[in-house]
């Protein structure tokens, strides 16, 4: 039996910034479908509504993540690609934007690229502060971007994965960022891809799992051929064998200790993604990891940071004919708005991604053809996802960024549209992408996706990160369900700082609930916003907010909508 503990007792909550801009308000430059968009919605196609405006070319966000395949090696270094995360780096309640910058070959060099930090200004415009910030030196080829406040000064740290080591880019409150992989004891080496942070063992400091991907390097490189006649290609990850996973807890000063062996880890993985949640509502914050190839490792916390693996008894590690997946992306929701988390993951081509729904007990089961999952076909390679309520109608709705890993694709094309899936009230989801806008319909060779209500009209945007191609910033310009929309933000006390594991809830009624988890990492190389989103019903008169903490302090509060909220743990 699903677990979730009684609320205790009511606090308060601190406002931040007042109230902002009406979710129903339709920016007057949202041109793409500006004058469908004002229509009213055809329930039974979507149509009329969907629209996600490109803001990338004026808007003084100019990154790109490179990969080096132009040295011609067609390793497979090169097809991962890479990560970004929204954060309020500086303080001032604004969503910025950290984007891994990947690498290049010199010879059999390997030279990292930089990373690129980007403060938002309001109206769509960001200042690229990478050099001001001191984070434009990356020690490492790079993949991912991993945010949380590891030493709880109120700043938000960033670990950046990728190949030859993770650095560890610590806050120092002034818009600067120092490196201490080193001075903290985060001395992994070894090729990983994404990380997750989350407090595993109950010490109210976050510990981070970090996913290895395979064993590549000059020495185990071998041809593979493809392409034009005696030509070559990328060889897949079955041509090598799998590392194993990392985990680092936390000291509570600041450094941290590896524990691989004691939590313990599985011997060999293929990681790409990895979230942390509390998956089965016991206040343990649970781990899951997708694999390339191989099945997917989900770790049950039965406390005091011991993982057990039920990866397989689960029905959460392989796909519905049993076998092992290429997953990538990976998040946590509750698409059926049954208060349960579940884990939706995304595949490789010519396989099904998927959606298993939690039966409760760490169980849980494959439903994607039941909710016409299986309907969008399998002609997409998936990478950065993202679980949100896009069109404020209570329920969440799911993006994904797609692109190929390989040179010469025999299946589908390299460049991919990416999928906008609507949930239609959890009986079923449909990719409603070519009514969103010309970037939706539009190739990419997607990678990294985050969602973030960047301009604070309360609704949820899009950034996402391409191998080769500018990144990109997509304003959610879709006419909203329901006018009344309420983001938070939790600050632990007795919990981390930042609480992975915390469940946000919006009670409007029996039997109208929507609730918002915590988790620590997600997507594909990358973090989410440390802010849930609400669409409130419009005939709500007494919804309540109830905050389930890791440390077992709930709150319940009333607050008022169309704004932002901040809700400090045990706070009046």
């Amino acid at each position: 039996m699903f677990r979730w503990p009684r609320l205790m007792f009511v606090a308060g909550i601190c406002f931040v910034c007042g109230c902002r801009q009406d979710a129903g308000t339709v920016p007057a430059d949202a041109t793409a479908g500006g004058a469908a968009q004002q229509q009213p919605a055809d329930s039974a196609t979507g149509a009329g509504r969907w629209s996600f405006v490109d803001r990338t070319a004026d808007s003084g966000l100019i990154f790109q993540y490179e990969n080096g395949e132009e040295a011609g090696h067609f390793s497979i270094l090169e097809s991962l690609g890479g990560g970004l995360a929204p954060l309020d780096y500086d303080g001032d309640g604004r969503e910025d934007l950290w984007l891994a910058g990947g690498g290049s070959f010199r010879d059999q060099e390997i030279v990292a690229a930089n990373n690129g930090l980007f403060r938002w200004q309001g109206n769509w415009k960001w200042q690229d502060v990478s050099t001001v910030s001191g984070i434009v030196t990356a020690a490492h080829y790079s993949h991912g971007v991993s945010c949380t406040d590891y030493d709880h000064d109120g700043f938000p740290d960033v670990l950046i994965t990728g190949y030859g080591g993770v650095q560890l880019w610590h806050n120092e409150g002034d818009g600067t960022f120092v490196v201490q992989s080193a001075e903290c004891g985060l001395t992994d080496q070894q090729w990983s891809s994404s990380a997750a942070w989350g407090d595993l063992n109950g010490d109210q400091h976050p510990d981070v799992y970090i996913a290895h991907y395979v064993n590549w390097s000059w020495q185990n490189h071998p041809f593979c051929a493809g392409g034009p006649a005696g030509g070559r290609e990328i060889c897949p990850p079955r041509s090598y064998t799998g590392l194993r996973d990392v985990l680092y807890f936390s000291n509570g000063d600041g450094t941290f200790r590896e524990e691989t062996d004691t939590a313990p880890l599985a011997p060999e993985g293929k990681g790409l993604g990895v979230v942390i949640a509390d998956l089965d509502g016991d206040r343990e914050n649970d781990v899951y990891v997708t694999n390339d190839t191989v099945a997917n490792f989900l770790y049950e916390n039965t406390g005091e940071g011991r993982l057990q693996d039920v990866s397989l008894h689960s029905g959460a590690s392989l796909s519905s004919t049993g076998v092992p997946d290429g997953s990538m992306g990976v998040d946590v929701c509750d698409f059926n708005n049954d208060g349960l988390p579940d884990i939706w993951v995304v595949n490789y081509e010519r396989e099904t991604n998927a959606m298993y729904q939690n039966a409760g007990g760490m169980v849980f089961r494959h439903v994607s053809q039941r909710i016409g999952l299986n309907a969008v076909g399998g002609m997409y390679v998936g990478w950065g996802t993202t679980a949100q309520d896009f069109d404020s109608d209570g329920d969440e709705d799911i993006f994904v960024s797609n692109g190929h890993v390989i040179r010469y694709p025999q299946n589908t094309a390299l460049f991919q549209v990416p999928l906008l899936l609507e949930n239609e009230a959890g009986r079923r989801f449909v990719n409603r992408a070519d009514q969103a806008g010309p970037w939706l319909k539009e190739q990419h060779m997607g990678r990294g996706a985050v969602a973030a209500d960047f301009d604070g009209d309360g609704d949820a945007d899009l950034a996402i990160s391409r191998t080769r191609q500018p990144a990109a910033v997509l304003e959610n310009a879709s006419s909203p369900i329901r006018k009344r929309w309420l983001s938070v933000r939790l600050v632990g006390l007795q919990s981390s700082r930042h609480p992975t594991g915390a469940v946000v809830r919006l009670i409007a009624g029996p039997g109208n609930s929507q609730s918002r988890f915590i988790r620590g990492g997600g997507s594909y190389g990358s973090s989410q916003s440390s802010s849930v989103h609400f669409a409130v019903p419009d005939d709500a008169t007494n919804a309540q907010l109830e905050i389930i903490w890791p440390s077992g302090q709930d709150q319940t509060l009333q607050p008022a909508w169309n704004q932002g909220i901040t809700v400090v743990e045990g706070r009046p």
